[in-house]
């Protein structure tokens, strides 16, 4: 038997080289050290239709021809597209992340030079101006460039291709591994950059090399396409924050790449990862947030291929410190921005803002909105690799009452399977899984299990045999069904031992092989679809849920741990062109599994650890597999941040940490970081010691049970933000710059975030500290201190005392928030309970605040407008309670129990309400200025007004 694989490492020394750097990437090599490609533009090829314009490129050198399509949208987003002129074949270009197509704008021309022609909207400020030679495209806000499109003269595009050459001899053999043989010619395979080649010798003379496809057809073969690379640069004019291109384990604001590695987009398992690395992790999302106190912008870069982007900031003065002050020239600062693509074409939307609210708008509209997800799934999540065995599991959940502490889902890892085969269930531990089932469901919460895409190589599995049969698996190059290593026949060693010996993690046995889906065919996602109906998954119920996990794809047995770029999916396009939209898919397809299973009336909830643009339609992301330590629970906060900004809004990381074992303090400062966070889940993996909240002692379990508590209190907010974000596009997790886009203090800060536009939360993730600064940002603004109501001013860094109880959260003056008042052991009983309304008022006095409910599980708050918002308003002392827009049909009962305001200077004399014959009892707290009007029970479907004087 060959020696087993290598499966996971810890980065260090000796594992560095298991991925890639950028140096050892031959199209980025090409690209960045290759001829300069000069091209221009044949203005006089202009051609207006209704979807834009279009003109024809030429590079000068070749005479290569491109097409060039301009489409402004009436979203405020350009579309610039550019392809090959008749080309050989048709390249690949992204399906199923743009939801819809954007209705365009039609354009007039402006004006026209030798020089350049102008393109207007009439819609719009803006307008388009293309330049002949050297070629460029500048998108103007009335006199002002904000963008330009090669303005380095960096645009690059590899044509393909075709070639025959004829065997004269009709006699041409392909042995399949090393020769074609002609009477004249030898024809040998060699591996030149990781791309298969011919190499043609007569004689002993080599005569050339030529990329090597399959198809031999007797008297003529074909040679594949070639290069097929991509890339361009923008200049982002007066801009010097740029963000996004998740997922990286970096901080928020994008650095400066010269020196350095540039960000790759290149979907890969990567354990225990480095911090502070633009290595691609387990998803990527091509698209690049720019702000400056005057506007933001976006980039999106539609490739699925991988793809690297380098970032230069330019400061505003390029004088050296030796120039003399009065000789210097004042240069506009800027940020260059270099996409490279390893396939398809350049397909690229500008979004024009200028607000941050508008460009996260404009970028849902056209990748698709936040899912509103089931309340539960907002609730908190217990998670192990593994629980053991039925028995384990209700231990757990009996354990989570018995300590008084709230959750809704409990998780099962691959060890719950039969053998590693997915959709199946272990016959010794889980003997009767609908029973475990029926058992969490009596308690209103739910159980997940996971189903990863590579299926065990098992002729005796039904599953196997109808994805063998029905040719839903991807093949290798040379027509066969492609085989590779994951965790079906694999066992392996302690990953806290490797973390401790600091080796790689080898593969103990490998005792069976898997096969891949091909997600990327719509066939193929609707047979996996259907394995989710309940006859045909065994043991499964209508409150069993899913997790996608390994679905990068993760290959242990293949380059980077992921599968050989010239595997063939669908339609016969290469894994190159469409790696990183392999998960996206996986999620896709499971989602419409759950879906189907409900009769598309309940809404399914998946997690996925790979994504790609459009994923926020589908559901949840993680941060994958990180570890127990400080650096990794400080780092998570900035990687939140960068998946928020860039659209995938319902997103966590571990808590505790997935390898190692947190010491108690650890744990508790990442229980209260993850309450605060969109997903809020406990994992481990399994040589990790247990850590269920109650394991460390009265202490840690108080301090855990309180921040899980307070985090089902805050459910109504919380599903407010993602009602929102579910309706405009707005992240739920927000740097602090999106709510003060003109403060640039903020602009850098990622240890501390909103929740929405109301909360500002500011984690402890240092060991031992006793104070910690909170920039509280808006000089004209008024914070409350949520746990004290203490007040303070904006615009000043406070220090803030901490014990191991506290939190750090703010309220923001001028905002209303939502709680359930009271406890429960799940989110289905909080949702029962009634709630509490605290108002903090601004430096005017006044504050503004909405709420959404509906029956929180299915869809009738879209199909029957079965919903409730009301909008809570504070002036001159009255707090009126009221709808929000057209009132939806939802029969709420919940009542408001209590009206906390903070923030009143002087103790009222009276407090009266609207229907109420006595007035409510009150307290004044003179200290921190809160009034407190209790025994309310007004309903929060009506009308109704409290006024204090």
């Amino acid at each position: 038997m060959a020696s087993p694989p290598d499966l996971c490492f810890v980065p260090d020394e000796d594992g560095k080289d298991k991925f890639k750097k950028s140096h050892q990437v031959a199209f980025y090599r090409r690209q960045m050290q290759g001829p300069s490609c000069r091209h221009r533009a044949l203005l006089d090829t202009l051609v207006l239709t209704e979807k834009g314009a279009r003109f024809d490129l030429e590079e000068l050198t070749t005479q290569s021809k491109l097409l060039l399509l301009l489409s402004p949208c009436k979203n405020g987003t350009i579309r610039i597209l550019i392809d090959e002129l008749g080309p050989v074949k048709a390249r690949y270009r992204v399906k199923d992340v743009l939801v819809d197509e954007a209705q365009c704008e039609r354009l007039r021309l402006e004006e026209q030079t030798e020089e350049y022609i102008a393109l207007l909207w009439s819609t719009s400020r803006h307008r388009i101006r293309v330049w002949h030679f050297p070629f460029q495209v500048g998108i103007l806000c009335g006199d002002q460039v904000l963008v330009t499109m090669n303005s380095q003269g960096k645009l690059w595009f590899e044509t393909l291709q075709m070639q025959k050459y004829k065997d004269y001899n009709h006699n041409l053999l392909f042995s399949g591994k090393t020769n074609l043989m002609l009477s004249l010619c030898t024809f040998s395979e060699h591996r030149v950059t990781a791309v298969r080649m011919l190499k043609l010798t007569v004689g002993a003379t080599s005569i050339a090399y030529f990329p090597l496809i399959k198809p031999i057809y007797s008297s003529w073969f074909c040679v594949s396409p070639g290069p097929s690379s991509v890339g361009v640069d923008f200049c982002l004019h007066d801009v010097q924050h740029v963000f996004g291109l998740p997922e990286h384990a970096d901080h928020l604001p994008l650095r400066d790449t010269r020196g350095g590695e540039p960000y790759r987009l290149y979907n890969l398992d990567v354990f225990a990862y480095s911090l502070h690395s633009r290595l691609g992790l387990y998803g990527s999302v091509p698209l690049l947030v720019a702000h400056s106190p005057d506007r933001s912008l976006g980039i999106f870069w539609l490739n699925a291929s991988e793809t690297f982007v380098n970032i230069n900031h330019e400061p505003s003065d390029l004088q050296d410190d030796q120039t003399p002050p009065l000789k210097r020239r004042r240069a506009q600062p800027h940020t260059n921005v270099h996409w490279l693509s390893e396939s398809g074409v350049i397909d690229c939307m500008v979004l024009l803002g200028p607000s941050p609210q508008q460009l996260f708008t404009q970028y849902a509209q056209l990748t698709g909105f936040q899912t509103l997800p089931p309340v539960f799934a907002l609730g908190y999540h217990q998670s192990r690799w593994n629980y053991n065995d039925d028995a384990d599991v209700r231990e757990v959940d009996a354990g989570f009452d018995s300590h008084d502490i709230p959750y809704d889902v409990i998780w099962l890892d691959i060890e719950h399977t039969d053998g590693k085969r997915y959709f199946t269930w272990d016959p010794v531990c889980f003997p009767d899984p609908t029973a475990l089932q029926r058992h969490l469901e009596k308690k209103k919460r739910k159980l997940v299990v996971i189903s990863d895409p590579h299926i065990k190589v098992d002729p005796g599995w039904s599953i196997y045999c109808e994805a063998r049969d029905g040719g839903h698996f991807i093949k290798s190059r040379d027509g066969q069904i492609f085989e590779g290593t994951c965790w079906p026949g694999i066992t392996s060693p302690s990953s806290t031992q490797v973390l401790k010996t600091s080796v790689k993690w080898k593969a103990t046995s490998v005792t069976g092989v898997s096969s891949y889906l091909d997600f990327s065919s719509p066939h193929t996602r609707a047979w996996y679809s259907g394995l989710f109906s309940l006859d045909k998954y065994k043991g499964s119920t209508a409150t069993l849920h899913v997790w996608n996990d390994m679905n990068e794809p993760s290959v242990f047995s293949g380059p980077e741990l992921t599968m050989p770029k010239d595997a063939v999916h669908h339609g016969g396009w290469e894994h190159r062109e469409l790696h990183n939209l392999y998960g996206f898919y996986q999620h896709m397809a499971t989602v419409d599994g759950l879906m189907t299973r409900s009769g598309g009336s309940e809404r399914p909830f998946v997690l996925s650890r790979s994504f790609f643009a459009g994923s926020q339609r589908l559901g949840a992301v993680w941060t994958g597999d990180n570890v127990a330590s400080w650096e990794y629970l400080k780092i998570s906060i900035p990687m939140l941040l960068s998946l928020s900004v860039a659209g995938i809004v319902f997103c966590g990381a571990d808590v505790g940490g997935f390898v190692q074992d947190p010491d108690p303090e650890l744990l508790v400062r990442w229980y209260q970081a993850g309450s605060l966070q969109p997903f809020f889940r406990g994992h481990s993996e399994r040589q990790t010691k247990r850590r269920e909240p109650w394991l460390f002692g009265e202490e840690v379990t108080t301090a855990i049970r309180t921040v899980i508590q307070q985090r089902y209190c805050l459910l109504p907010y919380w599903y407010t933000v993602f009602h929102q974000s579910h309706t405009s596009g707005a992240p739920v997790l927000r740097p602090l710059w999106v709510e003060f886009p003109q403060d640039t203090a903020t602009f850098d800060l990622d240890n501390q975030y909103m929740i929405g536009g109301a909360l500002l939360v500011r984690p402890v993730t240092d060991p031992g500290v006793a104070d910690v600064s909170v920039q509280l940002p808006g000089p004209d603004e008024v914070w409350y201190d949520v746990q004290s109501a203490m007040v303070h001013n904006g615009g000043r860094t406070l220090n803030l005392p901490v014990t191991l109880k506290t939190v750090p959260v703010f309220q923001r003056g001028g905002t209303v928030v939502c709680r359930s008042d009271g406890s429960g052991s799940c989110s289905w009983e909080y949702q029962q309970l009634p709630l509490s309304v605290t108002v903090a008022l601004d430096s005017q006095g006044s504050a503004d605040g909405e709420l959404y409910l509906d029956d929180g599980w299915s869809f009738s708050y879209r199909d029957e407008r079965a919903f409730l918002r009301r909008r809570f308003t504070l002036h001159s002392g009255r707090l009126l309670c009221g709808p929000v827009g057209e009132e939806g049909t939802f029969d709420c009962r919940r009542v408001i129990q209590s009206v906390t305001l903070l923030g009143v200077k002087d103790q009222p004399s009276t407090v009266s309400v609207t229907g109420m014959k006595k007035p409510p009892p009150f307290e004044y707290e003179q200290t921190c200025c809160k009034l407190t009007i209790r025994n309310l029970r007004l309903s929060v479907a009506e009308n109704w007004k409290i006024k204090y004087n």
